[in-house]
């Protein structure tokens, strides 16, 4: 068998990594009982996820009656914040054949990191929570490289390819326009989880692949590196 044609994987975290979207959603409803708006049903919160936690209480406010005060969406985003940290992975779970998708390429010798957009401590504590920390290279979260800085930038799939070596091809993983738009800019092929929380149809978000399971992900990922794949 041929080797690998990637030496450097980068995953995004939320509907790419894991479904955490049973522990986004309560935070986020949080957050909107405070500031005296309606809930929103966990069905409906998993199209808000992506860009940031932030942006996630933006939607879901426009949603409820639209933007709140400066004042009072710090004070709700702070309070989100900390609900969500306090329950960060009561029933959050990595997606089906994730680990076993994981401990193949690591075995075929690939670097591993998390390229995400939720902030640095919580990718870290929801990581190790979960027991998957120890099986990524580094982890860039949505902060670590400064305002502005964030997908779809390229400079968080940059700095992860430096921490890992910069040593060989580099394709990113991830389920939004975010991760494809970052990928883009950073000049390295991207894959779609057609089971992520897609903010537009997975299909058209512009990535080199889309896949339907992980089961998919290293068949994908070698036939992206032979001349001419995709």
């Amino acid at each position: 068998m041929s080797a690998f044609p990637f030496a450097m994987i980068g995953f995004d975290l939320d509907g790419t990594l894991v479904d955490s979207n049973l522990d986004l959603a309560p935070s986020i409803n949080h957050a909107l009982r405070l500031a005296g708006r309606e809930e929103i049903p966990a069905h409906a919160t998993r199209k808000l996820i992506g860009g940031g936690a932030r942006l996630m209480l933006r939607r879901a406010l426009d949603l409820t009656g639209g933007p709140l005060p400066d004042a009072e969406f710090e004070e709700a985003s702070a309070a989100q914040m900390a609900y969500y940290e306090t329950h960060i992975a009561d029933f959050t779970t990595p997606f089906p054949g994730c680990l076993d998708a994981l401990d193949l390429l690591a075995e075929l010798g690939c670097a591993l990191c998390v390229v995400t957009n939720k902030v640095e401590r919580n990718a870290l504590k929801l990581l190790d929570t979960l027991g998957m920390l120890d099986r990524f290279h580094c982890v860039i979260g949505g902060d670590t490289m400064g305002p502005g800085r964030a997908k779809p930038e390229p400079d968080p799939i940059l700095e992860a390819i430096y921490r890992c070596g910069g040593d060989g091809a580099f394709a990113m993983i991830g389920d939004s326009s975010y991760d494809v738009g970052a990928a883009r800019a950073a000049g390295v092929p991207s894959v779609v989880l057609g089971f992520g929380y897609n903010d537009a149809p997975a299909r058209e978000l512009g990535a080199d692949a889309v896949i339907d399971h992980f089961d998919e992900l290293v068949p994908t990922l070698r036939r992206m590196g032979q001349p001419g794949g995709s």
